[in-house]
C-alpha cells in the first residue's frame, strides 16, 4: 500500500481506543488500487504538524472533516468554500477511493490536477488531532459516525467525554463543531455527553436538514427509510 498504515503511538489514556470500522469492504479493483497507490499520495496531508503549509493557497480557514465516508459532504464543502483549506479524514479503502475517483480520470491518476483546499489523512483521525497545533481548526464535521451502538462499543464513540478536552484544544475559541445522526442511540448518546460538559455551547439544533449542510446519499437512504437525522452546531467556549 503506498500510505503508511503503521500503528502510531497509542492515544492518551482515557481517548476512544478506536475510532473506525474496517478498512477495506469488497477486494479493491485495479482502478481503485491505482487511485491509493498513485493519486492518494499526492493530496494526503503531509506535515499535521504545521496542516497549513500542506496546502498550496493561503487560506482563510482550516477546516477538518472526520470519518467522510463517500466523500460526497466533503467534496461538496471543498466546493463550495474554495478559500477554505479542508482536511478531510478516512481510513476506509473503499471511501477513499469513492472519493478520488470523483477528483480523477481513469488513466490519470498520477498526473490530474487536484483541488489545492483538500487535502486527505488516510489514517486513524484521533493521531491526526494529537499532531495538530493548539487552535488551529475554524470547523469540525461529524457527520452520521459510527454509532457502536453496543454498550460495550461506547467507548469507540467520536463524541466522548474522553476526547472533548482534546477536540476543544484543537479548535479556535468561537470555532464551530457541526455533528449529524440518524441514529437515536447516538442522538441521545450526543444529548448526554455534551449536557455533561463545559467546553462547547450549543448553538443551533435542527430535525430538518439545514439548507446550507451538503447533503449525501447515506443521509438521503436515512430519510428513504424512515429514519429522522438530528443535526447540530456546537460552539467552542
Amino acid at each position: 500500500m503506498a500510505y503508511d498504515t503503521t500503528r502510531p503511538s497509542p492515544p492518551a489514556e482515557g481517548i476512544p481506543d478506536r475510532l473506525y470500522g474496517r478498512r477495506r469492504g469488497h477486494p479493491l479493483r485495479p482502478r481503485q488500487q491505482r487511485l491509493l497507490d498513485l493519486t492518494l499520495p499526492r493530496i494526503t496531508l503531509a506535515t499535521p504538524e504545521a496542516p497549513r503549509a500542506s496546502f498550496p493557497l493561503e487560506a482563510e480557514a482550516l477546516w477538518l472533516e472526520v470519518g467522510f465516508g463517500g466523500g460526497e459532504h466533503a467534496l461538496e464543502l471543498a466546493r463550495r468554500n474554495p478559500a477554505t483549506a479542508l482536511i478531510a479524514s478516512e481510513v476506509f479503502e473503499n471511501g477513499l477511493c469513492s472519493l478520488l475517483t470523483h477528483l480523477v480520470p481513469e488513466g490519470e491518476e498520477a498526473t490530474a490536477p487536484l483541488p489545492a483546499n483538500l487535502r486527505l489523512w488516510p489514517k486513524d483521525a484521533r493521531h491526526l488531532l494529537q499532531a495538530l497545533p493548539d487552535a488551529a481548526l475554524d470547523r469540525l464535521f461529524l457527520m452520521f459516525p459510527d454509532p457502536w451502538p453496543k454498550a460495550r462499543h461506547a467507548k469507540r464513540r467520536f463524541v466522548h467525554p474522553a476526547l472533548l478536552p482534546l477536540l476543544a484544544a484543537k479548535l479556535k475559541p468561537g470555532a464551530e463543531w457541526r455533528i449529524a445522526s440518524d441514529d437515536p442511540t447516538y442522538q441521545a448518546w450526543v444529548d448526554e455527553v455534551m449536557a455533561a460538559q463545559d467546553l462547547f455551547t450549543p448553538a443551533a439544533h435542527h430535525d430538518a436538514p439545514p439548507p446550507d449542510w451538503p447533503r449525501t446519499r447515506y443521509e438521503a437512504k436515512a430519510l428513504r427509510e424512515g429514519r429522522h437525522p438530528r443535526y447540530w452546531i456546537w460552539r467552542r467556549r
